[in-house]
């Protein structure tokens, strides 16, 4: 029996498709004939598949893996094309092109999709970067045989949780060649505007908001008849109204005491904030010398992606009123707890900023880089990006570019929460779109409408 497969590429869509719903719904109305394929790590999706026990589950890892001497050749020879004329120039070459972070890109870059030394050696040239795009996209490139076996005989269509990243690209050509229909979501905001070209071969798109749409038109070439908005899966965690009840046992769960304020500091990744972790020792230091008097309390979330965290905040361990969670990607449902009822939210930037504005959290956004030598500027790059320039202008939450400033947003957001709420609220009817706790819904019918018919 052939059944649609959801693609599952990496841990952060994952996360969305699982702890949303999405994922549980579609096998729903597809009447059990959906099959999950993990594009990470086995080890890494043991705990999802665990959560996913009547779905037929299978690893790219296996499906990719090459059969013959032949085989292995032809995969070399296609990963030496990739990194010259493939995933990253592109990327890279998109973003000269419509000046997405052209601030941050630099030779040697820790982010490979900023690094200009992955540009490829071919010319700047329109019809040029136009060959390199039909190349990566062909349905004649390689493609292992066993997964080209496998959904030939299996698969009556994809659905693909996070359309852009590399590890997808063999399941893109694949459908290609063999004809089937692919829906693909883009993953996240920001992904349109700096995170790699898009596939133009799905049959459909699902995004966030209309300025996602605009920008599959515009930078990827994509018609909006093409394009499905559903609003932001994730916002359904945030609309459910969790009690005051939950917040304090999570709070005593860590440590911590439900009847003093907290601040919740969220960290961004390694490559994007390299000198997070002076931060975090300076943020320790002001509350233990005299900023925590009124009892603040600091609960550090370190970003899921980040594998240096131990030790990048080390200096929070071991103090009272001090906690620091294991980075972590599934832990969505105690975010949304805590984003319902935390005094206050200090980042960087990222998603966590638009999270924290959906719970109608004050939130301090930092933009100075704590203890970088001088001319060094990391924590203000990361917000320069085109999809931060509505959220920007919105004036919803306290910049930050200097300690004493990150102290003033904090003592500010204690004593006037709701000093901020209209402009929050603005800022999420523009940049999110509609929070009404079915976003996910509306993702299952966007999949539906394109793939259920290919399972009678």
């Amino acid at each position: 029996m052939k059944r649609v497969w959801i693609v599952l590429p990496d841990q952060l869509s994952i996360r969305v498709f699982v702890d949303t719903g999405v994922v549980r719904g579609l096998d729903e109305r597809l009447e059990g004939k959906l099959a999950a394929v993990f594009l990470v790590p086995r080890e890494a999706a043991a705990e999802w598949a665990r959560r996913l026990p009547d779905l037929d589950v299978s690893y790219g890892e296996e499906l990719t893996v090459p059969l013959t001497l032949r085989d292995k050749a032809l995969g070399r020879v296609d990963a030496w094309l990739d990194r010259r004329i493939g995933y990253h120039p592109l990327a890279i070459r998109l973003n000269h092109r419509h000046g997405f972070h052209t601030e941050r890109m630099q030779p040697g870059h820790p982010n490979w999709m900023l690094d200009t030394d992955r540009d490829g050696p071919l010319p700047h040239w329109p019809p040029v970067e136009r060959a390199m795009e039909r190349w990566f996209f062909s349905p004649r490139r390689h493609v292992p045989p066993r997964l080209l076996h496998a959904m030939r005989e299996e698969c009556s269509g994809l659905v693909v949780s996070n359309v852009q990243p590399a590890s997808a690209v063999p399941f893109l050509a694949a459908a290609r060649r063999l004809g089937l229909p692919v829906v693909g979501h883009v993953a996240s905001w920001d992904h349109t505007v700096g995170k790699g070209v898009i596939s133009p071969y799905c049959a459909l798109y699902v995004v966030q908001n209309r300025v996602m749409e605009d920008d599959l038109r515009r930078y990827h070439g994509i018609s909006p008849k093409r394009v499905r908005v559903t609003g932001w899966p994730q916002t359904d965690l945030f609309a459910r109204q969790r009690p005051r009840a939950g917040y304090d046992e999570l709070l005593r769960r860590y440590g911590l005491d439900p009847r003093r304020p907290l601040v919740l500091v969220a960290g961004n990744t390694s490559s994007n904030a390299p000198y997070e972790g002076r931060f975090v020792e300076r943020l320790v230091g002001w509350r233990r010398e005299g900023g925590g008097e009124d009892g603040l309390q600091l609960l550090f979330r370190p970003h899921p992606r980040d594998g240096q965290w131990r030790e990048r905040f080390a200096a929070a361990q071991g103090h009272e009123g001090a906690v620091v969670q294991e980075a972590s990607y599934s832990d969505l449902d105690d975010l949304a707890t805590l984003l319902q009822h935390v005094d206050a939210v200090v980042c960087n930037a990222g998603t966590i900023l638009l999270d924290a504005l959906v719970g109608d959290r004050p939130a301090v956004c930092v933009l100075y880089d704590e203890g970088a030598p001088a001319g060094e500027s990391w924590a203000a790059k990361n917000v320069v990006g085109k999809h931060y320039e509505e959220l920007a202008a919105s004036g919803a939450f306290y910049r930050a570019e200097r300690f004493e400033e990150v102290v003033a947003g904090i003592e500010r957001a204690l004593a006037q929460p709701a000093e901020l709420a209209a402009e929050r609220r603005r800022a999420v009817e523009g940049v999110v779109g509609v929070v009404d706790g079915h976003a996910a819904e509306r993702v299952v019918d966007a999949v539906v409408e394109v793939l259920g018919n290919e399972t009678r």
